[in-house]
């Protein structure tokens, strides 16, 4: 059986908009030894706001490279992010940034730039994707991943594959749904956006009302951007349900500053709640068309949206 590497809803980084930024404590990089890959274990590596878990499969020496390399490129990530964060909590469209990875969180946002979005919105994917190269560079390995508070990177060299479990509410954790990645398909990132109200326990910061939106894409950046647009999109705009405040009143240095995000949901009707899955179906399409991703998975009060090829099933 091939090990699962699980996306839960999480948030893009929630740190880097509450003040702690700038890192307090060193990176700390952790061995973890459970696990049946050939080289048994996996790499933890924490730094700030920062809490990546990395796994990678291959002959035993050449594992160990990676995960050192991994855990040699991680120290410089958060501060050198954290020296371009004005630039990055700026709405778009802006100028690039510098750094590669903020550049990297630019590209990822920039086709989202007629609606409000900065480039946090992929920060978790983009420093995902960083962190898998890193592992990769000149080494022999047959599958990684690198997990980002449920925003994933990973590599499949030509026949691998990787099964992905879908955990849809943190409040109620359970496998929800299970998914294999394969090689052939074009996929190397996966992202899950949720749970939408901060009221209810609710991590990111959201204009919509969705549990979970979750997306693949090309890279981890890309999916990490188009799971915060789509979950912006699956909305009822004006339904006396949904109570919004201002994101400066929850988090005085959120990026959003006074935007109003959704920050508990009342009852909905099965209509109601169908409605903004579809419109968040409706966008997801319109994503998949323009070549942004590559398929969406939308939740809501127990109910399901999806936008996937026809190659791509959900057990």
């Amino acid at each position: 059986m091939r090990e699962a590497a699980r996306t839960t809803p999480g948030p893009s980084q929630p740190g880097f908009n509450n003040g702690q930024a700038s890192a307090g404590h060193p990176p700390h990089p952790d061995s973890l030894p459970e696990g049946k890959g050939e080289a048994g274990g996996r790499l933890h590596l924490q730094h700030g706001p920062i809490d990546l878990l990395c796994r990678a499969w291959g002959d035993p020496a050449e594992v160990r490279a990676a995960y050192a390399q991994a855990a040699t490129a991680f120290p410089v990530i958060l501060p050198t992010l954290c020296a371009e964060l004005p630039a990055l909590r700026a709405p778009l469209p802006s100028l690039p940034p510098h750094g590669p990875i903020a550049r990297v969180m630019h590209t990822a946002c920039t086709p989202y730039a007629d609606r409000f979005i900065t480039p946090m919105a992929a920060v978790a994917g983009a420093v995902a994707d960083a962190l898998l190269a890193a592992m990769l560079a000149g080494r022999r390995i047959s599958r990684a991943f690198v997990n980002n508070g449920g925003d994933i990177a990973f590599h499949l060299a030509p026949g691998q594959s990787l099964r992905c479990g879908l955990v849809t509410d943190l409040a109620a954790p359970a496998l929800d749904g299970l998914f294999t990645l394969h090689a052939a398909a074009p996929s190397r990132g996966i992202a899950t956006s949720g749970r939408a109200c901060k009221g209810r326990g609710g991590r990111s910061f959201s204009f919509g009302i969705a549990d979970s939106v979750t997306v693949l894409a090309r890279t981890a950046a890309q999916a990490d951007a188009a799971a915060t647009v789509l979950g912006n999109a699956m909305d009822l705009p004006g339904h006396p349900a949904i109570m919004r405040r201002p994101a400066d009143g929850i988090d005085p240095n959120s990026d959003l500053g006074p935007r109003l995000v959704t920050w508990d949901l009342g009852p909905l009707t099965p209509a109601e709640a169908d409605a903004a899955l579809d419109a968040g179906r409706r966008t997801a399409d319109a994503l998949r068309a323009r070549g942004l991703i590559d398929g969406a998975v939308l939740t809501l009060r127990g109910r399901v949206a999806a936008s996937l090829p026809a190659t791509l099933e959900i057990a």
